[in-house]
């Protein structure tokens, strides 16, 4: 069952992101990949847990926590969306590209991202098939709680620096309060969190085997599409983001320096 499950994914990935290609083509906007990322991990654990009847109580809670995680950042990044033009990364890929952007953006953005998702499910995916009979124990529970912590940072990170954008008068300016306070990017560092609870509760039904995949999560937040990639402009566009630099953590929360 479990290459009919990692198969059945892969194609209902592709599926997916085949589609949305189709229509950020129309809609000359490739940016509506980023509103559909945490939404394709909903699909990803509902899929799994269809094709592996009947689930276990550790799968369960593996389908409710992706899914409130999930569908939280796609509906965020959604409403974020509503009103704005194409992402800026994604209009210097375009005229990089020129004409040949269309065909360029299927396998760079959306097929590469379905890759990513699919990876990066795999320990929810082994879940579903191997259904340890194991009742849910400490591990389970240090798991969740990593969990929530992480759920706290991304989704109290978000609305912080929603709140602080919708002022007008905060144009140009850094956020330096709330979570904002002790991580240059809560949000990142919250999903980060995400993603090692619902490792830690795979874990615990024994499936160790699939940790590369937080690990290539975290290095994705880390250097590559995360804190790196944002970090590498925003300040040119903000100057008070050196000093906030000088004092503030980029990922792990701390204290901030003096």
């Amino acid at each position: 069952m479990m290459a009919v499950t990692l198969a059945t994914n892969a194609l209902v990935l592709l599926a997916l992101m085949t589609g949305l290609w189709i229509v950020a083509t129309r809609l000359r906007d490739v940016s509506i990949i980023d509103c559909c990322w945490g939404a394709a991990f909903v699909v990803v654990a509902w899929v799994s847990v269809t094709l592996n009847r009947p689930p276990s109580a550790r799968m369960l809670l593996l389908v409710v926590l992706t899914t409130l995680w999930g569908m939280r950042l796609s509906l965020y990044l959604l409403l974020r969306k509503r009103g704005h033009a194409e992402d800026r990364r994604y209009q210097a890929m375009r005229e990089y590209h020129g004409p040949r952007f269309w065909w360029v953006s299927l396998f760079t953005v959306f097929l590469l991202q379905g890759l990513l998702v699919w990876f990066v499910a795999l320990p929810l995916q082994v879940a579903a098939v191997i259904a340890s009979p194991a009742p849910l124990g400490g591990l389970d529970v240090c798991g969740a709680a990593l969990w929530l912590i992480g759920f706290a940072f991304e989704a109290g990170g978000d609305r912080q620096l929603a709140r602080f954008r919708a002022d007008p008068a905060n144009q140009g300016r850094v956020l330096d309060q709330g979570f904002w306070r002790y991580t240059r990017h809560p949000n990142y560092f919250g999903d980060c969190c995400v993603w090692w609870g619902l490792y830690a509760v795979v874990a615990a039904g024994g499936t160790w085997g699939t940790i590369l995949s937080p690990v290539v999560m975290t290095v994705l937040l880390l250097k590559v599409s995360g804190v790196a990639l944002l970090e590498k402009s925003i300040g040119r566009r903000r100057p008070e983001y050196a000093e906030y630099v000088r004092r503030t953590n980029a990922f792990f929360p701390g204290p901030r320096r003096n």
